[in-house]
């Protein structure tokens, strides 16, 4: 099927009709209404606004919706204060969620309110939290729709696409892209077609490289393999980064790389927020997402499909493709469902596959969390590690050579250097046993209160 003909069925698909957007509306306007009159009661000097995508226009079709109700609080009013000032005017039965800076859920007419409490900013520079920024988001993507409204249709399909290649988010655990980012790079392209088209056509970007890296070598050594630990200088590149200022608020690229800090231009792209100069919309955004966006982008404008636009399940998906290798780690930390518990799930996932590294070849390695179950789950598909001999300190280092023939029994001396025989053959099973023994404290420390093998 023609690649335009996919995308106008799939907008029919995935943009909810105007009576759900109707009803969508009033029960948002009335909710905000009751907000008001509240704020006005207990003497509260704070405005109420709709944001996100139901302000926008881009709001994607779902079986249970949710807005976004920002309360705008006067500056006389402390960062701290405002939570706790907005707890004190909604309902009871709200669930007060925490985070960067504390907000409420409550449930109206079978729609998720997500009720936000900024403080009122003149100018971007006084923002003390991203959501301080949400009103002046909402304004410019606006004013760039009522001119094309076109736009709000190709940022329906961009959401989307990227959530159904889990890229979408700007979650810690996720490193995607998020809404707002989506809507500038759909609005700087002009169309999701363009937008997928130029990441298809960028490099891979490499992991960030520190100045010192230390790298693995192997080399053959009596019919074995041995690990050599090289080093080697490496200068961080923004070489074929996309680099976006659409507000034009400098001169060029080099002064973008020169003015921001060095923190904010990692990302494989470089977004700046036409609202506030300072700031990168995509900072968050990782190579190894960017890579697994592209990859995606490739393949759909290769054979494109409606199956590119449908979210899957990791879970189905590998079972099908790997069967009885597949193995399944279910992950339970003790932190609240949503952001919190996801990113300390996903730095436990980078722990732990680190460690089985160590005695197994990894093939597949995917990290999934649900935030409904507030679960995570780490899938592997590993095969048997070569036996290898590792190098170890000379004889004439006395102390670390003691210390090398402590931890490794058959330790050897070859050409005046120690040399042990690492042998992998432990079972997966047996892996799992002694990394819950060996590593039960930074268990603790990393929040995890079960680890499970469900298969």
């Amino acid at each position: 099927m023609n690649i335009n003909k996919i995308l106008k069925k799939q907008i029919e698909l995935i943009k909810p009709n105007k009576d759900t957007l109707k009803g969508i509306k009033k029960t948002s306007d009335e909710f905000c209404k009751k907000l008001k009159e509240k704020l006005r009661k207990k003497k509260i000097k704070a405005e109420v606004f709709i944001g996100g995508s139901l302000a926008k226009k881009t709001i994607v079709k779902k079986d249970r919706y949710d807005v976004d109700i920002f309360v705008r609080f006067d500056r006389k009013y402390g960062n701290e204060e405002i939570s706790k000032l907005l707890g004190k005017i909604i309902d009871k039965k709200a669930k007060r969620v925490h985070g960067s800076r504390d907000y409420y859920q409550q449930v109206s007419n079978g729609i998720i309110m997500e009720i936000i409490p900024v403080i009122k900013i003149k100018n971007q520079q006084e923002a003390q939290n991203i959501t301080d920024l949400s009103y002046f988001h909402v304004n410019y993507i606006n004013k760039i729709i009522n001119k094309n409204k076109k736009l709000a249709d190709e940022i329906i399909l961009a959401k989307t696409f990227s959530h159904a290649q889990n890229c979408y988010g700007a979650e810690s655990y996720v490193h995607g892209f998020s809404g707002y980012a989506l809507e500038l790079l759909i609005c700087h392209y002009r169309s999701f077609l363009k937008f997928i088209s130029s990441i298809a056509s960028q490099k891979n970007i490499l992991e960030k490289n520190s100045l010192s890296s230390k790298h693995q070598k192997s080399e053959d050594f009596c019919g074995l393999k041995i690990s050599v630990e090289i080093f080697k200088s490496k200068k961080s590149s923004i070489i074929d980064r996309i680099i976006i200022d659409d507000a034009k608020f400098y001169k060029n690229n080099d002064e973008i790389l020169r003015e921001l800090n060095e923190s904010k231009i990692q990302s494989p792209i470089i977004l700046i927020d036409p609202t506030f100069k300072q700031r990168n919309a995509l900072a968050g955004l990782s190579n190894e997402t960017f890579n697994k966006f592209k990859k995606n982008c490739k393949k759909f404008l290769k054979n494109p499909s409606g199956e590119f636009f449908k979210s899957k399940n990791i879970k189905e998906e590998l079972k099908r493709k790997y069967k009885d290798e597949l193995i399944i780690l279910e992950v339970k930390t003790s932190k609240q469902a949503g952001d919190i518990a996801g990113s300390k799930s996903k730095k436990f996932f980078e722990f732990f596959d680190r460690q089985l590294k160590r005695e197994f070849e990894i093939k597949i390695n995917e990290f999934d969390y649900d935030e409904k179950e507030n679960l995570a789950y780490f899938f592997f598909v590993i095969g048997k590690k070569t036996n290898e001999i590792i190098k170890g300190p000379p004889v004439t280092n006395i102390h670390n050579l003691t210390r090398f023939k402590k931890i490794h029994k058959n330790a050897f001396i070859k050409n005046h250097i120690a040399y042990a025989k690492i042998k992998h053959d432990l079972s997966f099973k047996e892996f799992i046993q002694r990394f819950k023994a060996k590593e039960k404290n930074i268990i603790k420390e990393m929040s995890v209160k079960n680890i499970e093998l469900i298969n």
